[in-house]
């Protein structure tokens, strides 16, 4: 009599590429890429939430996950330095009488 495996969840292997560097994280169709970015904030030496991350050219949020978007094994992510607004200020010429 065999047993069936239990409910076992398929890893994806990703490949994560940031300034040329290219690092490869093993996680499961349902894990939130909050965990994904943390490791992968690790393995290129930044802080956590310093790098934004897209695929297919859309921006990937912290809540979604590899299945929500319909990610298969060895897909590519993008990674970027966060970069938030910045205001060009002007300040007035002072006038000299």
């Amino acid at each position: 009599m065999s047993q069936e495996p239990a409910d076992v969840k398929p890893k994806l292997n990703l490949q994560i590429q940031y300034e040329g560097n290219q690092v490869t994280v093993k996680v499961k169709a349902d894990m939130q890429f909050k965990k994904i970015f943390k490791a992968a904030a690790i393995k290129f030496n930044k802080e956590e939430g310093t790098l934004k991350f897209t695929y297919d050219g859309n921006r990937i949020q912290e809540d979604d996950s590899p299945a929500g978007l319909g990610m298969e094994d060895g897909d590519l992510i993008d990674a970027f330095l966060e970069q938030l607004g910045g205001c060009r200020c002007i300040t007035p010429h002072s006038e000299t009488r």
